[in-house]
């Protein structure tokens, strides 16, 4: 699936997922987030761990505007959409919504920062990585 900019993933909510009144615990929506945009990055071929191993860098959350707008519940089956919608130099921002079926549960902007691996300052995105996702 190399080339795409959207990506979806699909998550089952369990019990562990929940509160004691059977909704999303709010913090686990974060969670799904970062498994999508994890998933979307090994769809276009960037393996993290080689990433810091390899280039000493990492992709880190600097800022996420989100609202909750709707709960999901247990045994719920959503859709964590995240979408590509710019890249900098040193950033990147995603926007990620999660539905249950047309329902829209969660609608976020995430900005992501490349840092050094070892000194936690901000750094240019790999040049193959910019490139990889700009031609997207």
């Amino acid at each position: 699936m190399a080339g795409i900019k959207n990506f979806s993933l699909p998550i089952r909510i369990y019990f562990e997922d929940t509160d004691s009144g059977g909704i999303v615990y709010h913090a686990n929506y974060l969670k799904f987030m970062e498994r999508a945009r994890t998933e979307w990055l090994r769809s276009i071929q960037i393996d993290q761990r080689l990433l810091k191993q390899k280039e000493h860098v990492m992709f880190v959350v600097h800022r996420m505007d989100i609202q909750y707008k709707l709960p999901a519940r247990f045994n719920d089956e959503l859709l964590v959409k995240t979408e590509l919608v710019e890249i900098g130099s040193s950033k990147i921002v995603f926007k990620q919504m999660i539905y249950r079926h047309d329902e829209m549960l969660i609608d976020a902007v995430v900005n992501i920062a490349c840092i050094d691996s070892e000194k936690f300052k901000p750094v240019r995105v790999p040049k193959t990585i910019k490139h990889t996702m700009e031609s997207l």
